[in-house]
């Protein structure tokens, strides 16, 4: 892993930012896996002005996300098909027929989870995938208890993401309380990963991925396996761990080594 401490949720966004637009220049055909909820917001917003600039370009990439809600139509507004549209797919160059998100309203959930895997694999597979975690170390819907080799998959939310998503349901609205979800193997199958933490609530959740065992528990510790997993915090998400000093030492060290490497 290399982890990446930077002062605040905007300085994240930023390096986030950095890495997805190095990949699209260095390969304007990417396939890149996409997350929702709050933590990837700022990134999009960046994304989008870069792209408006001129400064970075969408068109001949392809994306897949990494879960919906299942139960819910794509044009339902807590999909999360019409989050990444409004977030995001309306406001750059990407073809939208080449954006894919879990179908929840799939007639038979299991084939679409087959599907999905499919299509994935006939694309390439995910070059860059972009991550966010939750405060009990789920990432994608994979939470506490998924098998670390998973596939896609109908996953049942726990209650504590239930409770946590609840805020984007109005009072007396259907919440699904189930998902298709990217398992923890398709996830790790991508060629680069990309987790971004910000806010003391996650302090725990990063704790556990960094420092603690490899672990079903925490299904976020699976990137401890991943040979290029980039994490990205901010102070806050970054408090509980327990030699700080000594990981922004290794990132300085290892800046020096790329633009030493970046100068041949």
């Amino acid at each position: 892993m290399q982890i990446v401490i930077l002062n605040d949720a905007a300085e994240v966004a930023a390096y986030g930012a950095d890495i997805f637009s190095t990949q699209l220049q260095r390969k304007a055909e990417s396939v890149l896996g996409l997350a929702t909820g709050s933590t990837p917001v700022a990134l999009y917003q960046e994304l989008i002005r870069r792209n408006r600039e001129g400064l970075v370009s969408f068109k001949d990439a392809t994306t897949f996300n990494l879960d919906e809600y299942l139960g819910l139509h794509g044009s339902h507004p807590q999909s999360y098909r019409y989050f990444m549209d409004e977030q995001l797919f309306n406001h750059i160059d990407v073809d939208k027929d080449n954006t894919h998100v879990p179908p929840g309203d799939a007639k038979n959930p299991l084939t679409a989870c087959q599907d999905y895997e499919a299509r994935m694999a006939a694309a390439g597979g995910v070059d860059l995938q972009l991550l966010g975690i939750g405060r009990n170390g789920h990432i994608g819907f994979n939470e506490p208890s998924s098998g670390l080799t998973s596939r896609t998959r109908v996953k049942t939310l726990t209650r504590e993401t239930i409770e946590d998503n609840a805020r984007f349901f109005e009072e007396g609205e259907y919440q699904p309380h189930l998902s298709i979800t990217m398992g923890i193997g398709t996830i790790l199958d991508a060629k680069k990963v990309v987790l971004l933490a910000t806010g003391e609530n996650k302090a725990e959740a990063v704790h556990a991925m960094v420092e603690g065992p490899l672990t079903a528990a925490c299904p976020a510790s699976a990137l401890q396996l991943h040979k290029d997993a980039v994490i990205v915090v901010d102070l806050k998400a970054a408090s509980k761990l327990k030699d700080i000093e000594f990981y922004q030492h290794i990132e300085a060290e290892n800046q020096k080594l790329q633009d030493y490497l970046a100068s041949l």
